[in-house]
């Protein structure tokens, strides 16, 4: 539920102390006035990329240092995927699906955006550093199956337990293979290698489109580089200037919301007796390896709520798993968490406890979270207790916590935030937030249901996010789109 990605299932959170600058502080940079053109050439720092055709796009890499306090030390390579434009080129549009954890580069390939934008700019996808084809290659997961089996909510001392049990094995884990490497994934981090690939496209100002955590590497590349953007949209708002625990009740509250909507559409769907069932015994899952245990169930719940194109098939994951088969209900679960046919896993979420822990001040005490989670479960109780317990990790996490500075992006030209009234993960206040905190922000509020909306087929904002990529030209500030 926290991996907040506009894809996930029928469509497809959280979210580094500055390294060479103080928090806050933007880095020296050299404002350009015209919009990108022409062929992609390098600059003197960046080496181009050398595109190869692979499957009928073109890939490439560019090669950035892991630290950037020590930047004639380790280097890594950055995975990068181009669909060229399908008329007269004007430049390159950057974009990211968020995560953290997702795949740029594999969105890169089935993102539909107007052709209005497609015609003119070549998308390109990059995989952050850690994810996907890009190093390094976190691997830290033989736990994560376990750890989405248990129970989420802590009836008793034994729930407790056995939670931090299996997220103490995952930690420590990670904290055993890549601890090297850990405090060198955050999004300042990723802001950087983004202002690299920029610089190897040959690309004088930044095109960029961020979804979700998308929306915080945006942000702090607006931070660091205030003036080499061209144009910015940021669509499912994550607020960065929040505490940890503070955005996961924020998505607590969202995610209750979500389901609320989900029951006017389907008002007999039994999700509180589904999970009672779940608490009592797991549910057997007849085509799958595993039963629906309470945590799958929460699981399959909260990834479905993601879209209302994945409703019908929740509704029907639920009246199976109420008549004793809980098939559906894992199906959805990994879905989510990405499982492989042949029962593997990929680093997702080795990538997203590293960025989110990283990213954001955490609790170090575990006592804290669980405290925290109950509380919440007043607001949210169907699904809040067990979405903010997940970050128990964060409280255990073998990495100081390195929070993001604060938003200022002083210099930046007009940025579009985008930020749907019934947004699960990102909900709508964020983007409110963030578009007041610019300061040239351009908020289009789409009222509706979901996680992020530009490209979906909604005129309003397609029409009004297009022409701004195009001819950098921002909507009215406050449009809204019913």
């Amino acid at each position: 539920m926290r991996r907040a990605l506009p894809l996930l299932l029928a469509v497809l959170l959280l979210t580094g102390c500055s390294v060479g600058s103080k928090q806050g502080a933007t880095e020296s940079s050299s404002p350009s006035r015209s919009a990108s053109s022409g062929t992609p050439s390098s600059s003197a720092g960046t080496p181009a990329v050398a595109w190869r055709a692979c499957g009928g796009y073109q890939c490439g890499t560019v090669t950035v240092p892991l630290d950037y306090a020590d930047p004639s030390g380790r280097s890594i390579k950055l995975a990068l995927l181009k669909r060229s434009a399908t008329g007269t080129r004007t430049g390159s549009l950057l974009v990211d699906p968020g995560g953290p954890g997702a795949s740029g580069v594999d969105f890169a390939k089935s993102v539909t955006l107007p052709t209005s934008v497609t015609q003119h700019v070549d998308i390109v996808g990059f995989d952050p550093r850690g994810v996907g084809q890009s190093e390094p290659a976190l691997d830290c997961h033989s736990h994560l199956q376990q750890m989405y089996d248990a129970d989420p909510t802590m009836e008793d001392a034994a729930d407790r337990a056995h939670y931090l049990e299996v997220s103490r094995a995952y930690v420590d884990e990670c904290a055993t293979k890549e601890k090297g490497l850990l405090s060198h994934l955050g999004t300042l981090d990723v802001a950087r290698d983004l202002d690299r690939i920029r610089e190897a496209l040959g690309e004088k100002r930044l095109n960029y489109l961020g979804y979700s955590y998308g929306t915080v590497i945006g942000q702090m590349y607006a931070q660091l580089f205030p003036t080499r953007i061209r144009t910015m949209v940021l669509d499912g708002v994550v607020d960065t200037q929040q505490t940890g625990l503070q955005a996961a009740d924020g998505q607590a509250v969202g995610f209750e919301d979500a389901l609320q909507a989900y029951l006017r559409s389907y008002p007999a769907s039994p999700v509180t007796q589904l999970i009672a069932k779940a608490e009592a015994q797991p549910i057997p899952a007849a085509s799958e390896d595993r039963p629906a245990t309470p945590g799958v169930v929460q699981l399959a719940i909260g990834a479905a709520l993601y879209s209302k194109g994945s409703w019908p098939t929740l509704s029907q994951a639920i009246d199976d798993g109420m008549q004793g088969d809980g098939s559906g209900l894992v199906e959805l679960a990994d879905s989510y968490l990405d499982r492989q046919p042949d029962g593997s896993y990929g680093n997702g979420f080795d990538i997203y406890f590293a960025v989110s822990c990283l990213d954001s001040a955490w609790p170090t005490k575990p006592s804290t979270v669980f405290a925290n989670a109950k509380a919440i479960a007043a607001k949210a109780p169907v699904l809040g207790e067990g979405l903010v317990n997940d970050y128990v990790r964060c409280a255990l996490w073998p990495v100081k916590p390195q929070p993001l500075p604060r938003l200022t992006a002083t210099g930046s030209p007009p940025i579009v935030v985008v930020s749907t009234t019934g947004d699960p993960a990102t909900p709508y206040a964020a983007g409110v937030k963030v578009a007041n905190r610019l300061p040239q922000g351009v908020l289009i509020t789409n009222v509706g249901d979901g996680h992020t909306v530009f490209g979906q087929g909604k005129a309003c904002v397609d029409d009004a996010v297009a022409r701004y990529l195009v001819d950098a030209t921002p909507p009215q500030d406050g449009l809204r789109c019913p």
